[in-house]
C-alpha cells in the first residue's frame, strides 16, 4: 500500500481551507431544523451539555478516525479500506452508498429552501405561512422540479471549479457569512417580547428530562450532525497535506458545528416562544414541518420585519444546505474519479446525471408515484399512503446504513489495522494529545454507542420507542 497520495490527488491549500470544508459540511439542515427541536424536546441545556460532551469525545474519535484514514491512503472511501487488503473494500462500499442515497433528496430539500428564500422577496410572509403554500408548492405543479435543479446546477458549478478554486473559494465566503447571519438573526429574536423565557428555556438545564432517550437522541443527532460514516471526512482527509495539524483541525470543525448548532437553537427557540408562547411549536415538529410550517408562521410575528428575517433566516438555511451538498457531491465525484480514473470532468458528468435523475425519482414521490410507499410496504413503517420515497431513502441511509458503516469503521480500526497504524499518521505532522482517549473510544466505548443509535433509531422508526 502506498502511504502517500498519488502526485496527481488535488489538496487543500492549508489547514483552514480543511477546516471550513469540513465545517461546511457539517453544518447542514440537520443544525437549522432537528438540533431546535431535540434542545427544545429534552429540557434545553440538559441536552446542550450532553451533546457537547459527546460530540468532543464519540465524535472526535470517528471524524479523527476517517480523516487520518483518507489521509493516509490518498483515496476516497473504497479505496481507503481495500488499500489494507480487498476484501476490506465492502466498508468502503458501503460508506460510498451512503452519498449516492442522500445527495439526491438533499438536492431536492435544496430545491425547497431556495424557493422560499425567493419568495420571502416577492410575497407577504403571511401568504408564506400559509398551511396551504408548501402543499402547493410540492405536491401540485412543476416548480419543485425547477428549483431542486437550480439547486444542483450551483453545486455542480462550483464543484466543477475543483478544490481550491471552487469549494475553497465558496466555503471562506459562506462560513463567516452563516456566522454573521446566525449571530444577527439570534440578536434580533432576543428583541422580541418574551424571548428571554425562551432563551432561558433553551440554556438552563431542566434535569428532570435527563433520562437514556435524552443520551441516544444526543448522540445520533452529533453523529449525523458532523457528516460522519459517508465517506466526506474521508475523501477530505485525502486532500489534506502531510505536513498540516490533523487533531488541531478536526478540533476546530467540531468547534464550528456545535456553534452553529447552537445558534440555530438561539435563532428558533427564542423566537417561537416570543411569537406563541411557549417552546411547544418547535418541540413537537422535526424536519420540513418545522423548516416550512412552524417557522414561516414564526416570522409573521416579527411585524414589518417579517419578510426581511424570512429572507434572511432562509438565506441562511441555503447557504448551509449548499455547503453541506457540495460536501456531498465532492465525495461522489471522487469516489468516481478514483474508480474509474478517467478524471474528474468524465466524474462530474456521470455524478450530475445520476444526482438530477434520482432527485426527479424522488420528487416524483410527491406527486405522480405518491401510491410508492416502500416505508409502509417493505418495513411496516408509518402509514400507508403517508410515507414519500424521500422519507425511504432517508430511513435507508441515516437510520440503518450510516450507524452500520460506523460500526464496521470503528471494528476495522480497533481491532483490524489497530490504533497505532492511524496515531503513526496523525503524529506525522503533531502531537496526538488525544491519543489515549482516540484509542479507548474506537476501540470500545463507540463501536457501543453505534450499536446504541442503531438499535434506537430502528425501534424507534418502527414505532416500539419514541425518540
Amino acid at each position: 500500500m502506498a502511504d502517500s497520495a498519488k502526485p496527481a490527488r488535488a489538496s487543500w491549500s492549508g489547514k483552514w481551507a480543511f477546516i471550513l470544508a469540513a465545517a461546511a459540511s457539517a453544518v447542514g439542515l440537520g443544525n437549522m431544523w432537528r438540533f431546535p427541536y431535540l434542545a427544545a424536546k429534552y429540557g434545553g441545556g440538559a441536552f446542550l451539555l450532553v451533546y457537547i460532551v459527546l460530540v468532543v469525545t464519540f465524535g472526535f474519535a470517528l471524524m479523527m478516525a476517517e480523516s487520518a484514514l483518507g489521509r493516509k491512503t490518498g483515496q476516497s472511501a473504497i479505496g481507503a479500506f481495500s488499500a489494507f487488503g480487498k476484501k476490506f473494500a465492502i466498508i468502503g462500499i458501503l460508506a460510498s452508498a451512503v452519498p449516492f442515497i442522500i445527495t439526491p433528496y438533499y438536492a431536492l430539500i435544496g430545491g425547497w429552501v431556495t424557493k422560499y428564500m425567493a419568495s420571502y422577496l416577492v410575497q407577504p410572509a403571511s401568504e408564506i405561512a400559509d398551511g396551504a403554500f408548501f402543499g402547493g408548492f410540492i405536491l401540485q405543479n412543476a416548480e419543485s422540479y425547477v428549483w431542486m435543479l437550480l439547486f444542483i446546477a450551483a453545486v455542480v458549478l462550483i464543484v466543477a471549479f475543483g478544490v481550491k478554486r471552487g469549494i475553497e473559494r465558496v466555503n471562506k465566503v459562506l462560513m463567516p457569512a452563516l456566522i454573521v447571519m446566525s449571530l444577527a438573526i439570534s440578536l434580533f429574536a432576543l428583541t422580541l417580547p418574551g424571548a428571554l423565557d425562551g432563551l432561558a428555556y433553551y440554556l438552563v438545564p431542566d434535569f428532570s428530562k435527563f433520562s437514556a432517550e435524552l443520551v441516544v437522541a444526543a448522540m445520533g443527532q452529533m453523529f449525523f450532525s458532523l457528516s460522519l460514516a459517508m465517506g466526506i471526512m474521508i475523501t477530505y482527509g485525502s486532500y489534506f497535506q502531510k505536513d498540516q495539524d490533523l487533531e488541531h483541525s478536526v478540533r476546530r470543525i467540531e468547534l464550528f458545528d456545535t456553534g452553529i448548532a447552537i445558534l440555530a437553537g438561539l435563532m428558533i427557540i427564542p423566537a417561537a416562544v416570543a411569537v406563541s408562547g411557549s417552546a411547544e411549536e418547535v418541540a413537537t415538529h422535526a424536519g420540513p414541518g418545522l423548516m416550512f410550517g412552524v417557522l414561516p408562521q414564526v416570522f409573521t410575528g416579527f411585524g414589518f420585519a417579517a419578510n426581511a428575517m424570512g429572507f434572511l433566516f432562509f438565506a441562511l438555511v441555503f447557504f448551509a444546505a449548499l455547503t453541506s451538498c457540495i460536501s456531498l457531491f465532492e465525495t461522489l465525484v471522487s469516489i468516481v474519479d478514483d474508480a474509474t480514473k478517467k478524471g474528474r470532468t468524465f466524474a462530474i458528468m456521470v455524478c450530475a446525471t445520476f444526482v438530477v435523475v434520482m432527485g426527479i425519482i424522488v420528487n416524483l414521490g410527491y406527486n405522480e408515484l405518491l401510491s410508492v410507499d416502500l416505508m409502509y410496504s417493505l418495513f411496516g413503517i408509518g402509514e400507508a399512503g403517508n410515507a414519500q420515497l424521500l422519507d425511504f431513502f432517508d430511513f435507508l441511509s441515516n437510520t440503518i446504513m450510516m450507524p452500520l458503516v460506523a460500526l464496521l469503521t470503528c471494528i476495522f480500526v480497533g481491532w483490524i489495522i489497530k490504533p497505532k497504524t492511524l496515531i503513526a499518521e496523525v503524529k506525522q505532522s503533531s502531537k496526538f494529545s488525544g491519543e489515549k482517549l482516540f484509542v479507548v473510544m474506537i476501540k470500545y466505548i463507540a463501536p457501543v454507542f453505534v450499536v446504541v443509535i442503531l438499535v434506537a433509531y430502528v425501534m424507534n422508526t418502527a414505532g416500539i420507542i419514541a425518540l
